[in-house]
């Protein structure tokens, strides 16, 4: 008997030191590091783009920021304005907040309109939990196709010593995505969403030097499609070439009778 309630008192107190220790890893992210990307003369996305992505992120951001002040969070902004902030200082002001998350906002493009979707990456494996939930959520709240969450080795997640991901909330090139973006509306649900994400994060890991090698992630992990380079579905090259055919055949039938008016 006094075996069996010592056992008991054995696996209680280590359920409750199992229960403090994750709460107390879950609590050590109290920072949360947004970074709009691009800015200034950087106007992000694609040559000829109608929308700028430096203005959309820095957008999302702004409204990001007070929804996790509210949950609770300090909030540092890597700009505020519409500033060129290099790769470096981004980091870097990451890494100067060791209890902080670092989510950076930016929007997509493709000499495709036809590319179209949500996407998030990260780097270190302690990232991937971060990085999935921000995912699930803004997925979950956007009308966009899901593209997956993928491992990228880019200078913001690969520099930072904290757990980094980075978000992109769709193509500003697609007509549809982009009208979505233009609408204070939809810029505020994303922000919303972003903020769900981060609150409702499983426990991450710190960083150490191995997970920051790792890619063996349980996240559902895409293969990268780079949907600039994608070629038209069959059904799609039909159109295009069915009405290409019937132009030109308009075009030779008015030559035609401007011919004979002759």
């Amino acid at each position: 008997m006094m075996t069996a309630c010592l056992t008991r008192c054995v696996v209680c107190c280590l359920g409750a030191i199992a229960l403090a220790s994750i709460a107390s890893a879950q609590t050590r992210y109290t920072t949360i590091v947004i970074d709009p990307g691009h800015g200034g003369f950087d106007r992000g996305g694609i040559p000829g783009q109608r929308v700028l992505e430096k203005n959309m992120t820095l957008d999302v951001s702004l409204r990001l920021k007070p929804i996790l002040e509210k949950a609770g969070y300090r909030v540092i902004m890597t700009r505020s304005t519409d500033i060129f902030v290099p790769l470096g200082t981004r980091v870097a002001i990451a890494n100067s907040n060791p209890n902080a998350i670092f989510v950076c906002i930016h929007f997509n493009s493709a000499s495709r309109s036809g590319a179209s979707g949500i996407e998030t990456y990260f780097y270190s494996t302690e990232s991937a939990p971060l990085a999935a939930s921000i995912h699930s959520a803004v997925v979950g709240g956007a009308p966009s196709e899901n593209r997956g969450v993928r491992r990228r080795g880019y200078f913001v997640l690969r520099r930072t010593t904290v757990p980094a991901v980075l978000v992109e909330c769709g193509f500003l090139t697609n007509p549809n995505e982009a009208q979505y973006a233009l609408t204070t509306t939809y810029r505020q649900k994303l922000a919303q969403e972003i903020a769900r994400g981060i609150v409702n994060r499983p426990v991450l890991a710190a960083r150490t030097a191995v997970t920051n090698r790792s890619s063996n992630v349980d996240v559902g992990l895409q293969p990268f499609l780079d949907q600039r380079f994608v070629r038209e579905s069959k059904a799609q090259h039909h159109r295009r070439h069915k009405t290409s055919t019937k132009k030109k055949s308009s075009s030779s039938e008015k030559k035609e009778v401007s011919s004979g008016e002759q």
